[in-house]
């Protein structure tokens, strides 16, 4: 979950189209990712992602690029994501 400054939020879009979403289109792990605009606050944007397993998430937000990431999207955001990460139980769908 991303908190944009006022009026922000395309530029926290922006940037996660520079680093993020070439990196996910292209790794094997995210099993699901959906990008969200939260319809209840303008500047808030949840991001819900499903990865393969634990250790491919720790892989996806070590690498060498999201230092650089933090680094410009913290020029348009309130603080740093929120990452909450969550185990599947049940969903319907998706296959």
């Amino acid at each position: 979950r991303h908190h944009a400054k006022p009026g922000q939020r395309d530029d926290v879009q922006r940037i996660w189209e520079k680093y993020v979403k070439p990196r996910v289109i292209t790794s094997p792990d995210h099993e699901v990712y959906y990008f969200c605009h939260d319809q209840s606050d303008p500047d808030v944007i949840s991001v819900f992602q499903l990865y393969s397993n634990e250790e491919a998430m720790k892989k996806f937000l070590s690498g060498p690029w999201y230092p650089e990431y933090l680094e410009e999207i913290k020029q348009v955001v309130v603080g740093p994501p929120q990452i909450c990460p969550a185990s599947l139980v049940w969903t319907k769908g998706g296959e």
